[in-house]
């Protein structure tokens, strides 16, 4: 198993795009960038703006021969957007490479009006369905129920973890957890991720 991480919280990126590559399978985790076009009245700074282009890239090129997608939540720096800001990826930068990889998806259900509307936004222009994986798996990849997007009753709805494990190693990428809720920590423990 190698594990890339294309895009982190930092300077130009917000979100933590990832790809994993297993014998024969390629993962590709919360394709997304999110620069604030205006954040408190100002613009990206220069080298956030070229940090953004850059993990854009680095995004689109891993897609093209992504075998599964993963979205843990709707939030503009996890997935393409149908109506990206320049600093943001768009759906329409990637549509052609979405179209046969397998979608793994956080469902609809207890999320923001904003959230629901940019799901049904990205499966209209994909041109497809996006399955619910929540507590679901497939053998290598397995998917929490939802976890709440830090603190629990939060506003900020909920997440899906998702859990990779190949030749006895355990990768676990837990998507805005922020690690203030005992279930997602319980949960993570309980996949014992090395």
């Amino acid at each position: 198993m190698q594990i890339e991480i294309l895009g982190a919280e930092s300077l130009g990126v917000r979100g933590l795009c990832c790809v994993v590559r297993l014998k024969g399978r390629k993962v590709v985790i919360d394709p997304g960038v999110a620069l604030g076009f205006r954040r408190y009245g100002l613009l990206p700074h220069p080298v956030q703006v070229a940090a953004s282009e850059r993990t854009r890239k680095l995004i689109t090129r891993t897609l093209e021969d992504a075998n599964d997608i993963v979205i843990s939540h709707y939030h503009g720096d996890h997935i393409p957007l149908v109506d990206a800001n320049p600093y943001q990826l768009s759906v329409k930068q990637v549509v052609k490479l979405c179209q046969h990889p397998r979608f793994w998806t956080k469902g609809t259900k207890d999320i923001s009006y904003n959230q629901a509307h940019r799901a049904k936004a990205l499966a209209n222009s994909l041109g497809r369905i996006l399955p619910v994986a929540e507590g679901t798996s497939d053998g290598l990849l397995t998917f929490s129920p939802p976890i709440p997007h830090g603190e629990p009753g939060g506003r900020n709805s909920n997440v899906m973890m998702t859990r990779i494990e190949e030749d006895g190693e355990v990768f676990v990428h837990t998507s805005d957890i922020q690690m203030l809720n005992d279930t997602a920590i319980r949960q993570i423990l309980a996949w014992q991720p090395n």
